[in-house]
């Protein structure tokens, strides 16, 4: 497990850069459906709402084999749909579906900079399970660098809804790492898109295991702390795109 997500994201950095394809196909992957064009002035049903976390769901890859697949292709996205099973809490499910409409549907955006920001909650989970553990765990360390990685390099690419974009280029700019302006709420849309990254690498069962007891143990952490780290309602914005993607 030791630098196994360093690893992990140091291949996908140079599949990004090798694949216009894969490019265009990570930054539709955060996108959530609207149902029928804008919802903003509609009041939502508990039906709409209910489709909404289906569509949440539904973005977990699918193990079905495509024609030409090898066999490394096939487990490897064998090896992502297993970790795509990460139970989320049903506290954070909603969060995820808030988090959306909040964006796309009411024009409104977390306001940055966020306070407690992903390198402040990854800090601190290392110090809750440093505690719990009574020792560092050099593993756990080595998923949380990971995890920073993948969340600063997917951002821009495949985390942020398009109303969203310019306040990106407003916020991160220079040597500034988007880890240390974003918040939960991005941090979260990250673990529903984790098994999308990963089935672009190869991955043990066993190793996948272990990654995934991991994920699940900080998933339990958010949760815990969910009032503490999330917002409950987000800002308006005066200059964003009309339209989401």
């Amino acid at each position: 497990m030791n630098g196994l997500l360093l690893t992990v994201c140091s291949s996908l950095l140079r599949k990004m850069l090798r694949s216009r394809n894969f490019l265009q196909k990570i930054r539709t992957l955060i996108r959530v459906p609207s149902q029928g064009g804008s919802t903003q002035s509609k009041p939502r049903s508990s039906n709409d709402a209910k489709v909404d976390k289906e569509d949440l769901r539904n973005q977990a890859p699918r193990g079905k084999k495509r024609k030409g697949q090898s066999g490394t292709e096939e487990k490897s996205m064998r090896s992502a749909e297993k970790l795509a099973m990460l139970q989320f809490p049903p506290t954070l499910k909603k969060q995820l579906v808030d988090d959306w409409e909040f964006v796309t549907q009411l024009g409104k955006l977390v306001k940055l900079p966020r306070s407690p920001n992903v390198d402040d909650i990854l800090k601190k989970y290392l110090e809750y399970r440093t505690k719990k553990d009574g020792m560092i765990v050099e593993s756990v360390a080595e998923i949380l660098k990971g995890i920073r990685c993948y969340f600063d390099k997917a951002l821009p690419l495949m985390l942020l809804y398009k109303k969203e974009r310019q306040q990106y280029q407003e916020a991160v700019h220079d040597n500034i790492s988007p880890s240390s302006i974003y918040g939960a709420e991005h941090l979260l849309r990250l673990f529903v898109k984790l098994p999308e990254l990963l089935s672009y690498v190869n991955m043990e069962e066993d190793a996948l295991g272990k990654l995934q007891q991991k994920l699940l143990d900080l998933l339990k952490f958010l949760q815990k702390n969910q009032n503490l780290f999330f917002l409950s309602t987000y800002n308006g914005s005066k200059n964003m795109d009309k339209s989401d993607d």
